[in-house]
């Protein structure tokens, strides 16, 4: 990989070639576009007292945290989406909270890491922009090489035992022509968020200001773009801090675990 890789060179890395580059240093940003064609998922690691209810709190939650992988306690390596893989190394950016503090940002979190942690691989949208893209749906965020903007909403999660907490959603500006195309398309894939939870004025979300997400960059709108929001996978890092979970570890926002698992296999047409 050059030191300034284009889109077109980090797309065409398998999953494997794509965790090699992040877990060497060589990637350290976000992985939008990173091994077209395959699943990239958001990661949630808690201790094993937590773990069965953060379980059935994903479960009570398929929106914004569809659960794609499991692993068993102490084991870094999603056996069901990337066996070989290491979810200490294998991510450009974590994060750490510990009982509700956001504490740490590391790029590897080998020296975080427990006997008894369980980790948890949820679906992420960045899976159904190539698929919006080849459409002829524009993903800002890609052209722009920005991070896709996250909002804390005012819709509250189910809660689950300890965990509870609003929902967070990514925000794609889409010109108003295609906003039904793009409802259409990424409905195909309900293990990564599937269909918008809404689309137009983002104060039906409580959202006050689009220019100022709560992750990531500020949108990149053009005229006659209407804001379309999906439920996002940081939605645990929102939970974490509302719940205080001794300790939870996360991806970094935009910063993605990459399957090996190929977004046609989770393509569910009627």
């Amino acid at each position: 990989m050059t030191a300034t890789p284009t889109l077109n060179e980090i797309g065409a890395l398998s999953p494997a070639q794509a965790r090699a580059a992040i877990r060497a240093g060589h990637w350290a940003q976000q992985t939008a576009g990173m091994a077209t064609g395959y699943v990239q998922a958001n990661l949630a690691i808690l201790p094993e007292s937590d773990a069965g209810d953060f379980l059935e709190f994903c479960r009570q939650n398929p929106k914004p945290c569809p659960l794609l992988d499991v692993t068993e306690a102490g084991s870094p390596t999603p056996l069901k989406t990337a066996p070989g893989a290491d979810l200490r190394t294998d991510l450009p950016g974590y994060r750490v909270f510990e009982v509700g503090e956001f504490v740490a940002e590391p790029a590897d979190i080998s020296d975080w890491w427990r006997d008894d942690l369980v980790a948890f691989l949820l679906g992420c949208s960045f899976t159904f922009e190539p698929a919006l893209i080849a459409a002829g749906v524009p993903v800002r965020s890609i052209d722009a090489n920005t991070v896709v903007p996250m909002y804390r909403t005012n819709r509250l999660c189910a809660p689950v035992g300890r965990f509870q907490g609003p929902m967070v959603v990514s925000m794609r500006p889409v010109p108003a022509e295609l906003v039904d195309l793009a409802t259409e398309i990424t409905g195909l894939y309900p293990d990564v968020h599937g269909a918008p939870v809404h689309s137009g004025d983002p104060a039906a979300l409580g959202i006050d200001d689009l220019d100022a997400p709560h992750w990531g960059d500020p949108p990149q709108s053009q005229p006659g773009d209407v804001p379309v929001f999906w439920a996002c996978g940081v939605t645990p890092q929102a939970v974490a801090l509302a719940s205080k979970p001794e300790l939870m570890i996360t991806h970094a926002p935009g910063h993605m675990f990459i399957t090996d698992v190929r977004i046609e296999d989770l393509e569910q047409r009627g």
